[in-house]
This record gives C-alpha cells, structure tokens and sequence, in this order.
C-alpha cells in the first residue's frame, strides 16, 4: 500500500470495527474514490486480512453460485487465501462486489450466520448491480458513502493542516495571514480537486500538470464505463449529458438543452445514470417553507453537480497556464465554480453513513425572480445559503427570500472574511462545512 492519507471515512470505519456488534459494512462511491485504500488502512487493526477481488479474480464469484451457505464459503475463502477468518480478529473484503451480485446477496447472510465477523465490501456502479442480486438486505447492511477529498482533507494531505486549525479555533475574524493562505489552497484545491490519484501526485510533485495527468487518466476510465450503464443507453448519450451537465453548472437543468442534442427523455435517463454512478450530484428546488426540505420540493426543477470539482475544471478544458499561480481571486467572474465547490463541501460534511440530499430555493414571478443556491436545516428551521464568487455582490435574493419565509438568519459564502450584515452572516468559502459550529458564535458586523 503506498502513501495513504487519514480521512474522514476513517474514524467511521473504525467506530464500525470497534462497536460491540455491527452489521457488514457496504462502501459506496464513485469509482478511484479511495474506498479499497480505505479499507487496506483499516485492515492494520486486524491480526489477519483476507481480500477478494471479484473483478480481478472473477472465479471467486463462484464461491457465491449455490446456496448461501456463509461458513461453507469462508472455508472455500480460507483455503484459498491461507488465512483463517476468525470472529473479532479477522477482516474480510470484498471489493468490486458489483461484479457478483449474488455476493451482495450473500451480505445479508454474513449478519444472520457469522455476526461476529467482520466484513466489508465495496463497489462501483453498485445502483445496477442492486437488480440482479436480487435483493438488497434492507435492515441487514450498513451504508457508508465515499467521497472525493474535502478541502479539509486536502489542506491536510498537503501539509499544512495548522492553518485550517488556526482559522477554526477561537471566534471573531480570522488572521488575515491565515484567511490569504487558505484562499491560495483553496485555488489550489479547485485545479488538483479531491481525487485521491490526482491529490497524491500533487503531493509528490507539487505540479499541477501531474495532478491534471492523473485527472485524465482517471476521466478516461470513468468514460470507459459508459458501456455498462445499460444496453439500452449508448454511451454516446450519456457522454453527451454529462458534457451538458458541466455547461449548465449552477444553472437549472434543461435536460433538452441544444449541446446535449437529445430528446427530454433520452437525456433524463442518461442523467438519471450518472446520478446513479454517482458522478452527478442533483440538487432540488424546494419551496422551503418547513423541515424536512425533502417534503416541500418542486422535481420538475434541477441543478446538476459533477461530483469533484477538480475533474470539473479538466473536462471543462481549463487552461492551467491561465489558471493564475496561487492567487486568492480563483473565483472572480466564476460563479459557477464557486457554487459547485460549496454543493459538494455540504455533501461532504454530513455523516457518511447518510446520503446526503442538496436543495435550492427559486422563485419565478414576471419582473421578481430570485433564486438563493443552497438550503440546509440549522436548529429547527430552513437556512438559507449564498454562494458569492468574489468580495462582494448584491443580496437582493436573498433579502427576498429572508423576507417571504420569515427567516431570521441567513449564510452567505464568498471570499470575505468571517462577518455579518445584520442577520446574513458571511463565512469564507473555504469554511462553509462549518457553518453548524461556527452560527453558534458571536459574528462582527462588517464595517
């Protein structure tokens, strides 16, 4: 195993390994979002190890064609690995479980007939395996969901986590010093993105060219995927609205948009893929007038999110030579971009036992639209989210939405500094998966 960085899915995965008793643990995410390196770090508190590869070593599937007999199959596994799996001291792995759907089936089983035993699997495209398995073990599995990196994550892996302790500890405004140096990763982070590949060459390089080949790489294997989505979907299609999907971001979704050049029906299935795949994150309307959001939605009215913002800015032909070294107005005339890393920071900040849902609030009314990007719940009522590419920009949205709803506080995301405008408190964008911690606090009015 090479240079692996500590994340947040750690501390689940070891709380899960730790609990008295524990249902098999499926992980689930994109493909190359660093699932099976999750799981081999875990493996170190274990005395023994056995992992099976159902892509690589597709004979295994076998193991799992009769009956499901579990203590049958972990002898079969025992005698193939030469590794005893003992309750409480061993760990058992089963990753690209797509590739055998009766051994998704075989999951619930594990729990029924070896309880005490630990067991992960993993997988990809694991939405269009769920079919053939035949069923899913509802009540007898454990989600956790995967992620690419957060900022957070990345500010760590680059070394230079002191200064995302220094801009969380405390109140008040953060040190000028500390809020510039983390704009500047913040740049960084928005070229190298959170693919685990892309993020170890940047570490090991320092060069963005090096992130971006790893970028590419991994973009022409998520491609390469297309194929077995559905027959009845080529993979032109899907190209296709993926490549809308990144022209339309912060925008609502015209699934017949003229670059996609499909059908409405054509593309929402295609769409409907990739969410599946997980390489597209939706996010509602929602009228916003209550919790839960997911109870009050209009789904005729979308927004689509690649799922990392720095593959985002390789497919959408980002020119690194123009890209500005290090300097802290990555986002200006970028609203797009800017309203893309905060989607995809709230996803990441919840519990990744969860799927997380993302909303947004519009309203259309001849000579009055407004549209606030984000909604999320905050102690009992809707919170309201603006995402702000630069230092400044009128809030009229916002004020308006405050106004309709009867809300009494509101977040605005941007480059500033931590501050309020009366009840709209302004959190720098690197910040906003803090926002729970941070609305506890006294905020300075801006002067």
């Amino acid at each position: 195993m090479g240079k692996y960085f500590r994340r947040k899915i750690d501390e689940s995965l070891e709380a899960w390994a730790a609990a008295p008793s524990r249902k098999p643990l499926l992980l689930r995410g994109a493909r190359q979002t660093g699932k099976t390196s999750a799981v081999r770090a875990l493996a170190r508190h274990f005395q023994a190890f056995v992992e099976v590869n159902f892509e690589r070593t597709p004979e295994v599937g076998g193991l799992f064609a009769g009956d499901l007999d579990i203590p049958s199959i972990c002898k079969a596994l025992e005698l193939r690995s030469g590794v005893r799996l003992e309750d409480g001291k061993s760990l058992l792995f089963l990753d690209e479980i797509q590739e055998c759907p009766r051994a998704i089936t075989a999951l619930r089983y594990f729990y029924e007939q070896r309880p005490d035993l630990h067991v992960v699997a993993a997988g990809s495209l694991l939405e269009f395996a769920f079919g053939a398995a035949g069923g899913f073990g509802v009540g007898r599995i454990r989600n956790l969901f995967v992620h690419p990196f957060s900022f957070r994550e990345f500010v760590e892996a680059v070394g230079q986590g002191r200064f995302w302790e220094a801009a969380t500890t405390g109140t008040g405004p953060i040190e000028p010093f500390v809020h510039e140096t983390l704009l500047r990763l913040l740049h960084d982070y928005c070229v190298v993105g959170g693919m685990p590949a892309a993020v170890l060459a940047y570490v090991e390089s320092g060069s963005f060219l090096e992130a971006r080949r790893e970028q590419m790489d991994i973009l022409v294997s998520l491609k390469a995927d297309f194929d077995k989505y559905r027959a009845r979907v080529p993979a032109e299609r899907i190209l296709r609205v993926l490549a809308s999907a990144i022209e339309q971001t912060g925008r609502k979704f015209v699934y017949a948009a003229p670059e996609a050049g499909l059908a409405s029906r054509q593309a929402k299935e295609a769409a409907q893929l990739l969410e599946q795949a997980r390489l597209l994150v939706r996010v509602t309307d929602c009228h916003a007038n209550g919790l839960p959001l997911g109870g009050d939605i209009d789904p005729r009215r979308n927004k689509l999110l690649f799922f990392d913002v720095g593959l985002y800015l390789c497919e959408s032909g980002l020119d690194l030579s123009d890209w500005g070294a290090g300097m802290p107005d990555v986002f200006v005339n970028r609203g797009a971009l800017a309203e893309l890393f905060v989607g995809l920071e709230l996803q990441k900040m919840g519990s990744p036992f969860e799927a997380p849902a993302l909303y947004y609030w519009h309203r259309e009314a001849r000579g009055s639209s407004a549209e606030v990007d984000y909604l999320m719940p905050y102690a009992g009522r809707v919170l309201p989210i603006e995402v702000k590419s630069g230092k400044s920009g009128a809030m009229r949205s916002l004020h308006l939405m405050m106004e309709e709803k009867h809300l009494s506080l509101a977040v605005r995301a941007s480059q500033e500094n931590l501050s309020a405008y009366g009840p709209i408190r302004v959190i720098p964008l690197y910040l906003i998966s803090e926002f729970p911690r941070l609305l506890a606090a006294p905020f300075p009015q801006a002067q």
